[in-house]
């Protein structure tokens, strides 16, 4: 035996809590993967209308359905989408979708119908503002003119002010920049179809002459000269509706009968079921558009109150003083 052998001798290093590899770290990654996508699952479900809930939920129980009626995508930006009843795969929802069709259209027709009905006379009320404000001359005046929307239609009031009447003493001749107010008021109203109502009024201060003109006659001579000014001015002769006086049967500042508010002409710009109320057209009943004397937009606690509701202007108060009609 050969005792120079070389002895060998292995040392082995010992670490302990070594390195185990990085696998651990791919099952914490899908662990905040899947924790971001719980929280974010839950922030859209607390974010989401209740009928973008059901539109979700109808999509997973019917993709079909969805992806054919209406929009491609689970929730629409542009509106909720609605499943196809004849292509859809689930039957309670065929069931719900069912409905008549011809009550639908009915409603759905008249409902657009009013609105743009709406739609129009709101832009007409902002036109005519907008014009009568960039009218130099009759800045002076714009203080005298109401205007709101009624459920019968736009409603314009130009009334007396105390040193500012719109016709001549105890006549129904008009002032010229009255005549200026209406005829921008005609050039404007002729671009819509809708027809309308003339109406004047006075204060209730009695009046009459040896001819036993009072003021009934008077209320309707001012609206028959308005009327006439209305079409000088461009309106179609067809467009109007009725012409009509209610002396002081309608105040608008009942507080005070003899305020020259009170003698004013009423212009309203009828809906389309007012113009049949006043026509008598079949099938519209008298109660739902009641176009008798036409009442003014509030019960005036004070006058500077009531305009300051009503004048779309909100400049200049009337000085409601007492002046002879």
């Amino acid at each position: 035996m050969d005792t120079n052998q070389p002895i060998i001798v292995k040392r082995v290093k010992k670490i302990a809590a070594g390195h185990h590899g990085g696998a651990w770290k791919i099952a914490f990654a899908d662990f905040a993967v899947a924790m971001m996508a719980f929280f974010l699952v839950m922030w859209l479900m607390s974010s989401t209308t209740p009928e973008q809930k059901k539109a979700i939920s109808g999509y997973f129980q019917d993709p079909i359905g969805f992806s054919e009626s209406a929009s491609p995508y689970v929730i629409d930006l542009g509106g909720t989408p609605t499943p196809a009843p004849d292509k859809t795969l689930n039957p309670e929802i065929s069931e719900q979708a069912t409905i008549d069709p011809q009550t639908l259209t009915e409603q759905q027709t008249e409902q657009l119908f009013e609105q743009l009905e709406r739609e129009r006379l709101d832009v007409l009320l902002i036109e005519l503002q907008r014009k009568i404000h960039d009218d130099i001359d009759l800045q002076p005046y714009k203080d005298q003119i109401l205007m709101d929307v009624s459920r019968d239609g736009l409603r314009i009031q130009i009334a007396d002010a105390a040193n500012r009447p719109m016709f001549d003493l105890g006549s129904a001749r008009l002032q010229p920049y009255f005549e200026d107010i209406l005829y921008i008021m005609a050039d404007t109203m002729r671009a819509v179809p809708n027809k309308i109502s003339v109406g004047g009024h006075t204060d209730a201060k009695p009046f009459a002459n040896t001819a036993g003109f009072g003021n009934w006659e008077l209320s309707v001579s001012r609206a028959n000269a308005a009327r006439r000014a209305l079409q000088a001015g461009g309106l179609d002769d067809e467009q109007v509706a009725r012409v009509a006086g209610y002396a002081s049967s309608a105040l608008f500042d009942r507080d005070n009968p003899y305020s020259p508010s009170n003698r004013r002409i009423d212009i309203l710009v009828l809906t389309k079921r007012a113009q049949q109320a006043i026509q008598g057209e079949p099938g519209v009943q008298e109660q739902e558009a009641q176009l008798e004397a036409p009442e003014p937009a509030a019960a005036p606690a004070g006058s500077k109150a009531l305009r300051s509701k009503i004048n779309v202007f909100e400049q200049g108060v009337l000085e409601f003083n007492d002046v002879k009609n």
